[in-house]
């Protein structure tokens, strides 16, 4: 019942330099705006939301994420954050990845994962990964794997869990440091399409510590503090 990432939700103090750093250097357009966060356009359906602590859900603190952009554009890519940062380039076999860091210290990886040829229009394409750290993998994988998200792969040197709804991945980390150094989301707030909300939040109403309707879906918290909400894509 799950489908893709909708947005993920980042917590900053200051909205301008971060804003900036998305509109200028990612070229994500914003979309939306209000008193307490600016939301940006990450290709498609997709969002990132920049906001303030002054509420709950708060934004995750030092994400790692990854967003995606044509495989034929990710030389572009590269070639243009090379002028500004330092970045470190993975090259996982079937796509190759970058990292580098905004200005909040959320790792961001651009990956080449969209098959679309658009060199004509090289944009970003979407929100294929989040991480989340969480206290126990064996008690979050039972949570997710309930909510309906499928286990594609586990970590041979780091304690770590990769699930996928297909368009989307979350990979699940306990503390540690990941790749460029990343570490696992706290208090991550994402949305995730759903052919029905309601269903999905009552597969895990047993571990649930908070739950509740908002526009167009239902939102809850996992055991380690991460809200997800589910919306409605019918």
């Amino acid at each position: 019942m799950l489908d893709a990432c909708r947005w993920l939700a980042l917590e900053v103090k200051y909205l301008d330099p971060i804003v900036s750093f998305y509109t200028t250097s990612l070229s994500t357009p914003v979309i939306a705006e209000s008193d307490r966060e600016i939301a940006v356009s990450v290709g498609g359906e997709a969002e990132i939301r920049l906001r303030r602590p002054d509420g709950v859900p708060r934004g995750g603190l030092h994400t790692h994420y990854a967003l995606s952009c044509p495989a034929d554009a990710y030389d572009l890519w590269r070639d243009q954050l090379s002028a500004k940062f330092d970045l470190q380039e993975v090259d996982f076999g079937s796509m190759r990845s970058l990292y580098l860091y905004d200005p909040v210290g959320n790792c961001v990886e651009i990956g080449g994962a969209d098959d679309v040829q658009r060199l004509d229009d090289p944009t970003l394409s979407g929100i294929f990964e989040v991480v989340f750290e969480v206290e126990s993998l064996p008690d979050a994988e039972d949570f997710y794997t309930d909510l309906g998200f499928e286990i594609v792969d586990r970590g041979d040197d780091r304690r770590r869990t990769r699930l996928t709804t297909g368009p989307f991945d979350i990979e699940l980390w306990e503390p540690h440091l990941g790749l460029a150094d990343a570490r696992g989301g706290v208090h991550v707030d994402v949305g995730i399409g759903s052919g029905d909300p309601a269903a999905t939040a009552d597969a895990v109403a047993d571990r649930t510590t908070k739950r509740e309707p908002v526009e167009g879906g239902v939102r809850i918290r996992d055991p380690d503090g991460h809200y997800l909400t589910f919306v409605d894509d019918l």
